[in-house]
């Protein structure tokens, strides 16, 4: 019935108990399944306990549940307003920062300052026969590896389509590859096991690369 889908201003705790219906599960079951311990399930579904991002994961993962909409029944705003730049990108690191409770990737222009680093490293490597011949040997094998879906693995995708047609000149291919090494060769200023916080920076480094492009007239449209 559409009578069980929860508004999109529910609580995290109405949010998880309408879906516990819809799934024929209780407590007791989505602990078996996620590892979570049910007493830390019925304490957030009853507003006693804040989740962390590994919580809001799980509930994703196990509840069929954007993990968007997740956060913001938890009180988070992950994209209150639109602007321009990346500006918007550090203000939802800043919340998921904030919600995971991780202190030491908390200087958000600091961050973007070494993924800038590193996309400079890598663009000159791209350039490079050793550096070609890793995008084209292993792209495929990471996303196989992410196995994930979205905006972020779309634009990587037309990226190295772009990459490999090699219709752009040499140095926007260049930069493309800075973006699509970036992504291979996992140097993550923030590690990929801290899900979903450690694609973050592949998502900021990628339209760091996007609006560089931007800015030098790119013909096409990513």
């Amino acid at each position: 019935m559409e009578a069980l889908d929860p508004p999109k201003e529910s609580t995290i705790g109405e949010l998880i108990k309408v879906q516990l219906k819809k799934q024929s599960l209780s407590m007791r079951k989505l602990s078996n399944l996620s590892g979570m311990d049910t007493a830390t399930i019925s304490r957030i579904v009853n507003g006693k306990q804040e989740p962390k991002l590994i919580h809001l994961k799980l509930f994703s993962e196990y509840l069929d549940l954007s993990l968007d909409r997740l956060i913001e029944a938890s009180g988070y705003t992950v994209n209150p307003v639109k602007e321009t730049g990346y500006s918007h990108i550090h203000q939802s690191l800043g919340v998921l920062l904030e919600l995971f409770g991780d202190s030491s990737v908390s200087d958000i222009k600091t961050t973007t300052g070494r993924i800038e680093q590193e996309l400079a490293k890598y663009e000159l490597y791209a350039q490079t026969e050793e550096g070609h011949g890793l995008i084209c040997r292993e792209f495929e094998a990471k996303l196989a590896q992410v196995n994930g879906v979205g905006p972020l693995i779309d634009q990587l995708k037309e990226m190295y389509t772009l990459y490999c047609a090699k219709s752009a000149s040499e140095t926007d291919q260049a930069i493309l590859g800075s973006a699509l090494l970036y992504f291979i060769l996992s140097a993550d200023i923030i590690p990929d096991y801290m899900f979903p916080i450690g694609y973050v920076d592949d998502a900021m480094a990628v339209h760091l690369v996007l609006d560089r492009l931007s800015q030098r007239g790119f013909p096409h449209k990513l």
